[in-house]
This record gives structure tokens, sequence and C-alpha cells, in this order.
């Protein structure tokens, strides 16, 4: 017992994790507050399902990433340049994405939908770029010590997750007291948390990035377009792989613009949903997260991989047992606990596998082209789910989300069985 307390301790209680805790906040807290928090002001607003599913496209910023990742990886920044290749870009979009949120919280769809739409697009595409320098940062500070990716990516995602909680339940317990319109403004500084952390630690010093003086266009796209995606391509199975990352968490991101919406219809307030989740689900996802990362180092990114699989897509069609129930606040907690517990393994499991596909030597562009693809599945599907909502039921729509987690579980036994890399 003493022993694996040792061993706890020393994977998690160290400078490195508390840096990754820091910017995993910075890089999550953003995305509910163009995701279901934003479905929950615009249902306050008298917003159809359809219309609020159709949001979802906002954040096709997150899907297309990968298109603007090579710029980030290869110009250097004026001046902020000498903070190093990472934190100079760290610096600069975080300092735009808090315009980006302060002017939607000016804007809201009670004053002009298209103003809306057009901020939430810019706090999505910020939001992107920022996840594109941090997710670099992260494994390229691991890049030495290739066997605390999945530790490292464990302590990202319970930071993601803690800033998920800052933008959700957060809000929504703002929001039982002030406009919404405060709300975002107030949420909006949680990009001191990021700004804060990246001025306090050193450029990951695994990789040390040569730029060339006068380099045209053409070399440009050669190197930083076309490299890194043939690097990759050179994966035996490499469609198998894109194939998996796209739709291994399709099963929870189905549900998301609906999730507020559901509470909302199944009578909880918003003080009753921002409890819940505040309390039970960051304990959740603390022990989830943390659990993750020594699950997959104990058993291997495949096995663990297919085992989060089907936990997912478990916790996701438990909550047609809520729907069926209707108000019960026992079995909220439980609902919303299992759901961040499977959650965040799922998370750390698939951002580990992807971390480990990466050449260090092209980090930022070969990362955001696989979590572009985790994003596309989540954006493009996702805004679907009001429209078969509208045409079915809540227990029926969890139930199909539910079974969506089967096509990876498969993916991930066949590819294995071709002995790929996990």
């Amino acid at each position: 017992m003493k022993e694996k307390w040792l061993s706890i301790t020393h994977t998690y209680f160290n400078k490195k994790m508390l840096v990754m805790t820091a910017l995993g906040f910075a890089s999550g807290f953003p995305f509910l507050l163009v995701f279901s928090t934003l479905s929950l002001w615009l249902k306050d607003v008298g917003f159809t399902y359809a219309a609020i599913g159709a949001f979802s496209l906002v954040k096709m910023p997150y899907a297309l990433k990968f298109l603007f990742s090579p710029i980030i990886d290869g110009f250097k920044l004026p001046f902020l340049w000498r903070l190093g290749r990472r934190r100079s870009w760290a610096i600069l979009i975080q300092i735009c994405l808090f315009i980006a949120l302060f002017l939607m919280s000016r804007w809201g769809p009670q004053q002009s939908v298209l103003y809306l739409v057009l901020c939430a697009v810019a706090v999505s595409f910020f939001s992107a770029a920022l996840d594109i320098v941090l997710d670099a940062f992260r494994v390229e500070m691991f890049a030495d010590q290739v066997e605390e990716q999945a530790s490292g990516a464990a302590v990202f995602v319970l930071g993601y997750r803690l800033g998920l909680l800052f933008s959700g339940a957060g809000a929504l317990g703002l929001a039982t007291f002030l406009s919404w319109n405060t709300v975002y403004f107030l949420v909006s500084l949680g990009v001191i948390v990021g700004i804060t952390t990246i001025l306090c630690v050193h450029e990951p010093a695994s990789y040390h990035y040569q730029t060339q003086k006068h380099q045209d266009f053409k070399t440009f796209f050669k190197e930083r377009v076309i490299s890194p995606i043939k690097d990759f391509t050179r994966r035996q199975d490499w469609k198998l792989i894109l194939c998996l990352i796209f739709i291994y968490r399709l099963s929870d991101a189905y549900i998301g613009p609906m999730s507020y919406p559901f509470y909302d219809d199944m009578g909880f307030s918003k003080l009753e949903i921002a409890y819940v989740i505040k309390i039970y689900g960051m304990a959740a996802t603390i022990i989830g997260g943390l659990y993750g990362g020594l699950f997959l180092k104990k058993i291997g990114l495949k096995k663990g991989m297919y085992v989060c699989a089907y936990i997912q897509g478990f916790t996701t069609a438990f909550y047609a047992v809520l729907a069926c129930v209707g108000h019960s606040l026992p079995l909220l907690i439980l609902t919303i606990s299992m759901e961040n517990f499977s959650s965040g393994m799922a998370t750390a499991a698939l951002v580990a596998y992807m971390s480990s596909l990466c050449n260090i030597a092209y980090t930022a562009t070969q990362y955001a082209l696989l979590s572009s693809l985790m994003s596309l599945a989540r954006d493009f599907f996702a805004a679907t789910s009001g429209f078969i909502l509208e045409k079915t039921s809540w227990p029926f729509f969890f139930i199909l989300a539910g079974l969506m987690c089967l096509p990876s579980a498969y993916l991930i036994k066949k590819i294995g069985d071709k002995k790929q890399k996990f």
C-alpha cells in the first residue's frame, strides 16, 4: 500500500503536473462558453432545440485547426518571440481570446444573433489556436519521458475538466443571480490562469526549433504542411487510426449540446445543476482523470482505450434512466458522476494515444490534425442532435448516443489485431 501511494505521489505531485493542470484549465474553460453553457443561455431566451443544436456549428474552428497549425508551428512573432516558440503564441492568443469573450458578453442573443454568432466563432477560433499551442507544449514537455505521456495527458485532461467546471457549473451558479452577459464577462477572466502560468514556466527543452530566414511560401508549405502529413501516412493502416480518432468520443460528444436543456426539461434548477456538477462532477472528474492515467499505465493503451470505449457508451446510455424517472436529485448525482468519471478516463486514453502518434519534429501540426478529427465528429454530428431529439424522445436519444461507442471498440480491436502501436 505504501509503495502504491509513493508511486502515485511520484507520478502526480510535482511541478510539471501542476503546470499541466493549469494549462489544461486554460485550454478547457473557453469550450463550454460556445457549447452547453451557451445552449442554456439560448434556451432561456426562447431558442428551439433544432436552433440550439445548429449553434454547435460555431465550434467548427476546432475541427479546422489543422489548417492554421502550420502557421503557429512555423512563424515567428515579432517582439514576443524572445519568450519562446510556444510561449509567445500562447500569450498573444489568450489576449485575443479575452477580447473575443468580452465582446461576446456585450452582444447576447437578445441584442443581435448575428453578432453573437460572429463572437462565438471568434472565441472558438482563438480557443482552438490555444489548444494547438498548449497541446504541443504538453507533448514536447514529456518528449524525453515517453512513459509519462499518459500521466501528463491525464493531468492535462484533469485541468481541462476543471476548466469545463469553471465555465459550466461556475457559470450556471453565477447565472442564478446575475445576467448572462455579466456571467460571460466574469468567466472570461479565466485567461489569467493561462497567461500567469505561461509567464512562470520555461519553454520545453526537449525540442529546439530551427527557423530559416527568407523562407519562401513554397518551402514553408512543403516543410510545415506536406512533410507532417507524409510522415504520418507512413504508418501502417493510418486510415483506420484516423477513423478511430474521429469516432472514439462520439458517444459522449453527441449529447453535449442537449445536456443542459435536458436537465432544465427534467425540472432541475440552475442552482441544482451547478451544485451537482461542481461537487460530485468535480470529484468524479478528478478521480476519473487520475485513475485513468494509472489505469492506462498498468494495462496498456490498447486495452485501456477498449475498456473506456464501452464505459463511456454505458454511462451515456444511462441518461435514459434519468429521462424515464424525471426529477430525482440522487439519480442526477449518480448520472453526472458516472459520466464525468468515464469521460475523464476516455479523454485521457485518447489524448495519450494521439500524443504517442506524433513525431516531435511536427508536434503542433500533427496533433492539431488528429484533434481536429475528434472535434469534427463532435461538432458536425452534434449539430444534428436537436433534430433527432425533436423526432424521437429523451430515452431513445440517449440510448442511440450510447450505442455510438460500438464502432470505435471494433476499430480498436482491428488495429490491435494488426499489431499497430498503442
